[in-house]
C-alpha cells in the first residue's frame, strides 16, 4: 500500500505540471496564471509570430539532418561493431554507453572547447592560404556545429537500437545469399537492409526527437542561431505568457507522437520476431 502510493505520488509529480501547462495553453486571459476561460488564440499567435516561425524552422533543419547523418552513421558503426570481438569490442560499447550517459552539460561544453580551439587553428591558415585580393572563409558556430555535436550525441542511440535488431536477426537468410553467389552489397540491399530498417526508422524518430528538444547542447554550440528550445528559454525569461505554454503544448505533442512511432514500430519488429521463432 505504501509503494503504491509513493508510485502514485511521484507519477503526480511528474504529470501534474506538464497538465497544467498543457491547460493554461488554452487561456483566453493574457496572465499565465489567471485562467479566464477556454481559448485557441495563444496557438494562432504562437504560429504567426516570425521570431517563433524563424527558430522552429532552424531546430527542423537541425533536427532532421542530425537525425538522417546519425542514421546513416549509427547504422554503418552498428554493422562494423557487430563484427568485432575482443577487447576493442567491450571498449567501444562502454563509450557508445558512456556517451548516453554523459550530462549534456558536459558535451555541450567539450564541444563548444573542441570547436573553438580547431577554430582558431583553423582560421588563420585559411588566411594564409586565401588568394591575395579575396576575403577567406571564416569558420565560426552555427547550423554546422550544433549539427555536428546532435549527430555525434544522438548517433549513440541509433547504434544501440540498430545493434540489438541484427543480434536478433535471421542469420539463415544472410548465409542462403551468399550460398548463392550474391555480392555483400546485394545481400546487405535485399536482405540485411529490409530486416533492420525499423530499428534504423525508429533510431531516425528518436534521433529527431532529441536533437529538436535539445536545449542544454544547442545553447553552447548554436553561435547566432536561435533554435525553439532557446527561443522558450529567452522568453521565459521575461515572464511565462499563454503563448510559451502553447509553444511547449505542441513541442510536447511532436515529441510524443515520434517517441510512441518509435516504440510502436520496435514494438511492431519484436512481435514478427516472436512470431516467426
Amino acid at each position: 500500500m505504501v509503494m503504491r502510493f509513493y508510485s502514485i505520488a511521484v507519477y503526480l509529480f511528474l504529470y501534474v505540471p506538464i497538465g497544467i501547462i498543457v491547460l493554461f495553453s488554452f487561456n483566453s486571459g493574457r496572465n499565465a496564471s489567471d485562467f479566464r476561460g477556454l481559448s485557441i488564440e495563444w496557438y494562432g499567435k504562437a504560429l504567426s509570430n516570425p521570431f517563433v516561425l524563424e527558430s522552429l524552422t532552424s531546430s527542423l533543419i537541425i533536427a532532421f539532418s542530425a537525425a538522417f547523418l546519425s542514421s546513416i552513421m549509427g547504422t554503418t558503426a552498428a554493422l562494423a561493431l557487430q563484427r568485432m570481438r575482443g577487447p576493442m569490442k567491450t571498449m567501444f560499447d562502454g563509450l557508445i554507453y558512456v556517451s548516453i550517459m554523459i550530462p549534456g552539460i558536459v558535451i555541450g561544453i567539450a564541444t563548444l572547447v573542441a570547436l573553438v580551439t580547431v577554430f582558431d587553428a583553423l582560421n588563420p591558415l585559411l588566411a594564409a592560404v586565401w588568394p591575395e585580393g579575396a576575403e577567406p572563409p571564416r569558420l565560426s558556430l552555427g547550423y554546422v556545429s550544433v549539427i555536428a555535436a546532435h549527430t555525434l550525441f544522438t548517433m549513440s542511440l541509433v547504434i544501440v537500437l540498430v545493434r540489438a535488431r541484427i543480434a536478433g536477426m535471421d542469420r539463415s537468410l544472410i548465409e542462403a545469399s551468399q550460398d548463392l553467389y550474391a555480392t555483400p552489397w546485394r545481400t546487405f540491399r535485399q536482405v540485411t537492409l529490409p530486416q533492420i530498417f525499423p530499428a534504423i526508422l525508429a533510431g531516425f524518430l528518436l534521433s529527431f526527437t532529441f536533437s529538436f528538444d535539445d536545449f542544454i547542447i544547442s545553447f553552447f554550440v548554436a553561435g547566432a542561431n536561435t533554435t525553439l528550445p532557446i527561443y522558450v528559454f529567452s522568453s521565459i525569461r521575461r515572464g511565462i505568457t499563454p503563448e510559451v505554454n502553447a509553444i511547449g503544448t505542441m513541442v510536447l505533442a511532436v515529441s510524443l507522437t515520434l517517441l510512441i512511432s518509435a516504440q510502436l514500430l520496435l514494438r511492431k519488429n519484436d512481435t514478427k520476431k516472436a512470431a516467426k521463432g
